[in-house]
């Protein structure tokens, strides 16, 4: 499996790279790739000065009524990110750190809290109220369930 993956890697970079930019509708029915997006791609700047988010691929010329989008979300060291979420996401924790918390009167405090680090997996469902804050920075990669842009 590893030698065929490894040749499937090579035929792709070679032939069918492309940036989320790039990428017509009629190729939508294809597989698409973005070389080095965890650290090239660099989502552009949404609030506070220190929160960056941009979705490199989006679903939504294929599938308009339930479009998928990801991407990368950055927040260097500064104010938190209070986001509440219209609709469903996933995350995964790609590099840096994370404190992520909610409101939850089922918690001792009142408040639930994760120390989020690299590896850590989440998902926040649509109506959620969640707050980003970082001590070092740290980089997310994300997929939900809306519009190119819709965040």
């Amino acid at each position: 499996m590893g030698a065929l993956l490894s040749k499937a890697r090579s035929t792709v970079s070679a032939t069918t790279e492309k940036t989320a930019s790039s990428t017509p509708a009629s190729k939508m029915s294809t597989f698409q790739f973005y070389a080095n997006a965890q650290t090239s791609f660099q989502p552009p700047l949404i609030a506070n000065g220190n929160a960056f988010l941009g979705d490199v691929f989006s679903s939504q010329e294929l599938s308009p009524d339930t479009p998928i989008s990801a991407g990368f979300y950055r927040l260097a060291p500064g104010p938190e990110l209070v986001y509440t979420y219209t609709y469903d996401e996933m995350k995964i924790i790609v590099d840096g750190d994370f404190q992520i918390s909610q409101p939850d009167p089922e918690v001792e405090g009142g408040v639930k809290e994760v120390d989020a680090k690299k590896g850590d997996v989440f998902f926040f469902p649509k109506g959620a109220v969640i707050t980003f804050r970082t001590r070092s920075g740290g980089l997310a990669w994300y997929c939900g369930q809306r519009k190119r842009d819709g965040a």
